[in-house]
C-alpha cells in the first residue's frame, strides 16, 4: 500500500533521515519506534507532504504522491492524528468533525455514525469547543477527525502523549478494532512499548535517522529494546 524508498531529509544543516526503505502493506499496523529525536515525526510529515522530500519517492497504491501537495493526499485516503493532536481549539466538537468531509470521495455531508460508536463521548459535546475537552476527550476528537475522511491509511503520531491511562487503553482497544476487525492500515509512532505490543503486529526502529532494525512485534527483544529504545 506504501512504499517508500531512498528518503532523504534535512532540518537546516543537519540530515535527518537517510536513504531510507519503508514498506507498508495493506492491512498493517506497524509501529515507527526510536527514542526522541531520530526522525519519527519528520518521516510522517512526508508521508503527509508536510515536509517536501529532499530526495527519494513514496507511493500510495502504486501511485506517486511525494510531489502531491498536502491537500492532494488526503483524498487519496490518507489520515493523520499528528503529535499534539491540532484540533481547532475554537471550534465545537461538531465543526472539527465535519471539516474534513470534503476530502471524502462519497460526497457523504454528515458525521459518520460510526465516529460516534466508537466514541460515545464526541456525541454527548457536540456543541462544546474543542479547547474545552480533555486532553484524552481532544485525542478522540483528532482520531474521529482523521477517519471522518474515510481513510485507507491511517497514521497516528504519539497518541498516548499526555492521556489519562483509561483513555489509552480505550485508544489501543479503538485501533485494534479498526485494523483487525475493519482493515484498516495504520502507521503507529509510539514510545510507550507496551501499548506498541499490545496495537502493532510489526515494528521498525529508527535510530539518527535510519532505519535499523524491522520485524514482527514478538521478535522486538531485549537487546533491541535496550541498544535503540531506552533512554
Amino acid at each position: 500500500m506504501l512504499a517508500i524508498k531512498g528518503l532523504n531529509q534535512f532540518y537546516g544543516q543537519s540530515h535527518t533521515l537517510w536513504d531510507l526503505d519503508l514498506t507498508v502493506n495493506k492491512g498493517d499496523c506497524i509501529c515507527i519506534m526510536g527514542r526522541n529525536g531520530v526522525g519519527k515525526t519528520t518521516l510522517m510529515q512526508s508521508i503527509m507532504g508536510l515536509l517536501p522530500l529532499a530526495s527519494g519517492s513514496i507511493e500510495f497504491d502504486g501511485q506517486p504522491i511525494h510531489k502531491l501537495s498536502a491537500e492532494a493526499r488526503a483524498p487519496l485516503g490518507i489520515g493523520i492524528v499528528p503529535q499534539g493532536r491540532q484540533i481547532f481549539p475554537l471550534l465545537t466538537v461538531e465543526e472539527n468533525l465535519l471539516i474534513g468531509l470534503p476530502a471524502r470521495g462519497d460526497g457523504l455531508k454528515t458525521i459518520p455514525p460510526f465516529i460516534f460508536e466508537l466514541f460515545p463521548v464526541l456525541q454527548q459535546m457536540l456543541h462544546r469547543r474543542g479547547g474545552d475537552l480533555s486532553g484524552g476527550q481532544q485525542q478522540q476528537l483528532a482520531i474521529g477527525r482523521a477517519l471522518a475522511i474515510n481513510p485507507k491509511l491511517l497514521i497516528l503520531d504519539e497518541p498516548t502523549e499526555g492521556i489519562q491511562p483509561n483513555v489509552v487503553a480505550e485508544i489501543a482497544d479503538i485501533i485494534r478494532r479498526l485494523n483487525r476487525e475493519i482493515g484498516l492500515t495504520v502507521i503507529l509512532v509510539e514510545q510507550k512499548l507496551p501499548f506498541a505490543r499490545k496495537v502493532a503486529d510489526t515494528f521498525c526502529i529508527l535510530d539518527r535517522g535510519r532505519a535499523v532494525a524491522a520485524g514482527r512485534m514478538d521478535e522486538l527483544d531485549e537487546r533491541l529494546v535496550k541498544e535503540y529504545l531506552t533512554v
